[in-house]
């Protein structure tokens, strides 16, 4: 018997028919422990919420595997007692979150504020002279699901693209050469996970050797970027922004970023698209007839990815 814990009630249908010798016990971590949950050897995390307590999993004796059915697995790390195997989400909101990035650098690129601030004044207010993002250069700073995404997005509309990632391979370029690449490019992606290498990673240097014009996207995590040093850029108007994350989030009311110029935001809606329960719980059933047949399972967490 395997005894597998989903967050909410509403996950259970999603997961679909399981073999007999399969236990689901619902619970998300907080709160007294049902019946059976000593029993739990795969624990579901909760999406778009705060971790589970690591007294809660510490209490688990049988637990074996942590399943996120989010990208990003940074809040868990120090949560997850040793010798229990954490997998990520990847590939469930893959598509939602690249398709966000691409937008938002479509929107700057083709001034759509601009035209809507006209069209808000019924201002007939022609611009041809956009810079689209055909001939364009864009630097994707992770080469996972998510960065891959938009680099294929970014080549559709014939853009030349460079992808970086921690370890250069085919393809792919190594995130130490990013000092020699920034000047090179009009547009920088960030799809990498946070981890204490890729913290801050862009500060001020970083940013300065972005050329004039250029356009930052971040749809990763705000922390990898020193918002203090984007803010001093934005109001200079040397560069140009999407972010869909920021630090501090959520971002307080009075804080300078919501009047930024050369800015757009959202509130850190990347895979928040309708379907999401089906595919992350797709992936979820994988995970568990995997474990039931004695298999790897997919997406494991190594070094904080």
């Amino acid at each position: 018997m395997i005894t597998v814990s989903l967050p909410t009630p509403d996950a259970r249908p999603h997961v679909g028919e399981l073999p007999d010798d399969v236990s689901i016990v619902i619970w998300d971590g907080t709160g007294e422990r049902p019946p059976g949950a000593e029993k739990i050897e795969l624990f579901v995390g909760r999406y778009n919420a705060p971790p589970a307590p690591a007294e809660a999993l510490a209490g688990l004796p049988q637990l074996r595997v942590v399943q996120l059915v989010s990208a990003g697995v940074e809040p868990w790390l120090p949560v997850v007692p040793d010798g229990v195997l954490l997998c990520n989400g990847r590939g469930v909101h893959g598509a939602s979150t690249a398709e966000l990035a691409v937008a938002g650098l479509l929107a700057i690129v083709r001034k759509l504020p601009r035209f809507l601030a006209a069209q808000a004044e019924r201002r007939w207010d022609p611009d041809r002279d956009t810079a689209g993002l055909t001939g364009r250069r864009v630097l994707v700073v992770g080469a996972g699901d998510i960065g891959e995404r938009i680099a294929a997005a970014a080549r559709a509309f014939d853009a030349e693209t460079t992808l970086v990632a921690r370890h250069e391979r085919e393809g792919v370029r190594a995130i130490g050469d990013l000092p020699d690449l920034l000047p090179a490019h009009d547009v920088v992606v960030l799809a990498v996970p946070h981890t204490p290498d890729t913290h801050r990673l862009v500060d001020a240097a970083f940013l300065a050797a972005m050329p004039d014009g250029g356009v930052l996207v971040n749809i990763a995590r705000g922390s990898i970027v020193d918002t203090e040093a984007l803010l001093s850029e934005l109001q200079a108007r040397r560069l140009h922004a999407f972010l869909d994350v920021t630090d501090p989030e959520p971002l307080p009311e009075s804080h300078p970023l919501w009047s930024a110029p050369n800015l757009i935001l959202t509130p850190h809606v990347g895979g928040g698209t309708r379907g999401w329960e089906r595919r992350a719980y797709s992936l979820v059933r994988d995970q568990i007839l995997r474990l039931h047949a004695g298999a790897d399972l997919e997406n494991q967490v190594t070094a904080g990815y």
